[in-house]
């Protein structure tokens, strides 16, 4: 029996999480955390509320510690996508990048488990996307997941457990 609670609340970064993290996850007493987030980091640069490459690498490392000092495995997800367009050619790629980058190296430097979703959505999405359309594929609107892409995020969490994989009728 496994109980998943999901704590993702839209439009949050990583200093957000770590002012709610002892309330929303915690307080659950979890014995595994998926650690997704990353994406409003980025994205919110465009309107000036990004967090910086230095504090989002600080807010993970401190996010992790609080984590295992509670007892629970970590799993650090990179952020996906801003922009389903596979060939490098959305307006945040090389930002988003860089910032998976800072999330790979906090995952070997703290030595929690990586899942590179960044990784694993733009192989899809080249194989998936023939046209290079902007959304449609795994989200509605460059950015939020759509069924298909919340069942890819869950399949991809799944593996990353060594657990059986979600069909299509699931």
């Amino acid at each position: 029996a496994v109980e998943v609670i999901g704590a993702g609340i839209s439009g949050n970064k990583v200093p957000d999480l770590q002012k709610r993290l002892d309330r929303d996850v915690i307080s659950k007493k979890p014995t595994i955390v998926f650690i997704y987030i990353g994406i409003n980091d980025v994205w919110h640069s465009e309107s000036g509320r990004g967090t910086s490459k230095e504090h989002f690498a600080s807010g993970l490392k401190d996010i992790i510690q609080r984590i295992r000092d509670a007892g629970a495995k970590v799993v650090l997800c990179t952020a996906s996508v801003i922009g389903e367009k596979h060939d490098g050619s959305n307006k945040l790629d090389k930002m988003l990048d860089e910032y998976c980058d800072v999330s790979r190296a906090v995952a070997a430097e703290t030595k929690v488990q990586l899942l590179d979703l960044r990784k694993a959505f733009l192989a899809h999405l080249q194989a998936a996307n023939k046209e290079n359309k902007e959304a449609g594929i795994l989200t509605s609107d460059r950015v939020h997941l759509n069924a298909a892409g919340n069942r890819f995020v869950a399949n991809q969490m799944l593996a990353a457990l060594g657990a059986e994989q979600l069909g299509p009728d699931k």
